[in-house]
């Protein structure tokens, strides 16, 4: 062999060397084997080097063992691999994978093995996070029901709610205690079989107790819808008696083409008969807030009217009508009720003037008037009126304060029932005064004196009872609503006849 194929055959055996004790290296000396690539690599390049040189001095096939041997031996230093005694052992390929083989199957039973226990210690856990959510579900359960035995209350559902509560709240510390303790339950599926069981029960029940629960609601709900529209018709019914309150006295149809000449006496009674419904309507309103104020009906009466037996006690409303048409009827004689004292000229005294203004307020509403004109003679003697028959005592009971004798008192009148019915009541007081100046000569008034005997010619009782009577003739009391005189025609007045008390 030439000289260049022995350095090709020293490079191929040293190369083949290199990496049989590469294959044969321990695992542990893979940890770095960015150095064995390395040496290889470098040994290569000199090899390949020293070939094509043309070598003045062939080293010996020894001499290129010897430096292997020392790269080789450096390498594994380098590594933290020592060889045995200076010789690197090499196991063969068939021991090598026998052994491997034999670590894999150990491996793999062992991993078998862990993931086994892991396998059951999850379904223990599991188990036992069931039998947790069944003792909660009943915990719930019996909060429920000891919820629902409370309204109404239930004695002795209330002890057993409770010591179902208990019992479960202990059972849950012995879960907890088992779960510290790491005492699973031997036979997990099972557990959790029955603890979804328990668990759908105790929803089962939890669900019926809050169907119980809104059963009895919704009864309440319909008690409550019937009280409602029990008050609501007992208001709609206390509206349209206001309503017909207002409007019993009827629109005067009858005296709408009413002339001066065709004005009879008759006229004046249909408006008299209707203003006095009118009165009583506002009669029977105050003496319901009177009621509603907590007032003593009985003492007002008698401070208004003294002496008198009444002949039911019903009979005291007519002592507040008598007030109410004293007050009502003051200065009724003088024109406008002598709001503009003596000065009012002649040409407002004639009696078409007055014809006129009657036909005029006949129609109207009378708070749509009041707004438009707040200044004009009616606004004031609605203004005048509400002062005199409205005692501040009287408004401050019924609505706290006297903020409506406040608005009154500047010509600002309140939109409340109370004064609607009270300007209701003015309205057909001033058409009443209307009619009766449009005579001529005027209507006149007159009023029963106390003690007088009855006299069918110019009074009418509002008492039949007083005529049942067997004791001494019954004597005029007070007088209700007063009487007129037109012409030759006299309106009785109407009076309360009654057994005077004597000191």
């Amino acid at each position: 062999m030439d000289h260049n194929g022995g350095l090709l055959s020293s490079f191929n055996f040293a190369h083949l060397e290199l990496e049989y004790y590469a294959c044969c290296l321990p695992p542990v000396c893979y940890k770095n084997t960015a150095h064995l690539d390395l040496d290889l690599c470098s040994y290569r390049n000199f090899c390949m080097m020293e070939a094509v040189k043309p070598s003045a001095v062939t080293p010996s096939k020894s001499k290129w063992i010897r430096s292997l041997s020392k790269v080789l031996h450096l390498h594994t230093a380098t590594a933290g691999i020592v060889p045995d005694d200076g010789v690197q052992k090499v196991k063969s390929k068939d021991a090598e994978e026998w052994n491997d083989s034999k670590t894999a199957k150990r491996l793999s039973k062992k991993f078998d093995s862990l993931h086994d226990e892991e396998l059951e210690r999850k379904v223990a856990l599991e188990a036992l996070i069931a039998k947790i959510f069944a003792t909660v579900s009943a915990i719930k359960a019996g909060y429920a029901q000891l919820q629902h035995a409370q309204s109404p209350y239930d004695a002795e559902g209330i002890q057993a709610a409770d010591q179902l509560i208990v019992t479960d709240l202990k059972k849950l510390s012995e879960l907890k205690q088992c779960f510290l303790k790491k005492q699973y339950d031997p036979s997990p599926e099972h557990t959790m079989i029955l603890a979804d069981i328990q668990e759908q029960k105790s929803l089962s029940k939890t669900f019926e107790i809050m169907g119980k629960k809104l059963e009895s609601q919704l009864k309440l709900k319909e008690s409550e819808i019937i009280f409602l529209r029990e008050k609501l018709d007992e208001s709609n019914k206390h509206n349209r008696l206001l309503g017909k309150r207002l409007n019993q006295s009827g629109q005067l149809f009858v005296l709408d083409n009413l002339q001066l000449s065709s004005l009879t006496p008759s006229n004046f009674s249909t408006v008299l008969g209707q203003t006095v419904k009118s009165i009583r309507s506002f009669v029977r309103l105050m003496l319901d807030e009177m009621k509603s104020a907590d007032w003593d009906i009985n003492a007002a009466a008698s401070s208004i009217e003294q002496g008198v037996v009444y002949w039911k006690a019903d009979d005291k409303c007519f002592t507040f009508e008598s007030f109410i048409c004293r007050e009502m009827f003051k200065a009724f004689h003088h024109p406008y009720f002598s709001l503009y004292g003596n000065s009012i000229s002649e040409g407002k005294r004639r009696p078409q003037v007055f014809i006129d203004r009657f036909m005029e307020m006949k129609s109207v509403k009378v708070g749509e008037y009041l707004a438009v004109k707040p200044k004009s003679t009616f606004a004031k003697f609605c203004r005048t009126k509400y002062l005199q028959v409205v005692h501040p005592r009287m408004e401050s009971s019924f609505f706290g304060n006297l903020s409506n004798r406040d608005m009154v008192n500047s010509y600002q009148f309140p939109d409340t029932m109370f004064f609607a019915l009270f300007t209701e009541m003015a309205k057909r007081v001033w058409l009443l005064h209307c009619l009766a100046f449009a005579f001529e000569p005027e209507a006149s008034i007159f009023q029963i004196s106390k003690g007088c005997r009855f006299s069918e010619v110019y009074m009418e009782s509002v008492a039949e009872e007083a005529f049942l009577s067997s004791e001494s003739e019954p004597r005029v009391a007070f007088t209700v609503v007063p009487g007129f005189r037109i012409h030759k025609t006299v309106i009785q007045a109407q009076v309360y006849l009654s057994q005077l008390k004597t000191r």
